[in-house]
């Protein structure tokens, strides 16, 4: 499991330095300069740090083999030495989304949102990988955290990315969304 969990760690310290928070909906975070990201079964404990959110690598609920195909082979990997831009997306969901079936989620999300098919567009200028929360604990802030990397000149491909997935059906069951911008620190 330690593999899989990951837990992003918002203070005066991190690979990522915080350039700009827009509170989408929903409450803020607390004020963090930077970002750390680390991996495995303990929960870091950092005095410094204004806030951890933890995620957990999980199955794919919502694309089916062809299309997880077209993920595999177009994406790049993270990172990529010019993918110095960084996007954290935390969010949650609303209690009406959970109170669907897994199909009728499925259903919004492949049939009227075409989630999928929006995202294959932005590979490979963006590398992404989807955390779930709420496979650890129904307690978590939040239900999902997406982690975005582009090199610069590739901003604009993210920025599109997200006016189309936020105009989405789906996106009107969301209650809580944070936008965090970072660039990587140089070493």
């Amino acid at each position: 499991m330690s593999a899989r969990l990951f837990s992003f760690i918002g203070g005066d310290t991190g690979l990522w330095r915080i350039t700009s928070v827009d509170v989408l909906t929903g409450e803020p975070l607390p004020v963090a300069r930077s970002l750390g990201i680390a991996t495995g079964p303990e929960n870091p404990s950092n005095p410094a740090s204004a806030w951890v959110l933890r995620g957990i690598t999980s199955n794919e609920r919502y694309v089916n083999r062809e299309e997880r195909n077209l993920i595999v082979a177009k994406q790049l990997a993270l990172g990529r030495p010019e993918a110095t831009c960084a996007a954290l997306i935390p969010i949650r969901k609303n209690q009406d989304w959970w109170a669907l079936t897994q199909n009728e989620r499925l259903s919004i999300f492949k049939e009227k949102s075409h989630h999928t098919q929006i995202g294959l567009q932005t590979f490979p200028a963006l590398a992404r990988r989807l955390h779930h929360c709420r496979d650890l604990s129904e307690d978590e802030p939040f239900d999902f955290l997406t982690w975005f990397e582009y090199a610069p000149a590739d901003e604009w491909v993210f920025n599109k990315l997200l006016a189309e997935l936020r105009a989405l059906e789906e996106w009107g069951y969301v209650e809580r969304e944070i936008d965090i911008r970072l660039v990587r620190e140089e070493s």
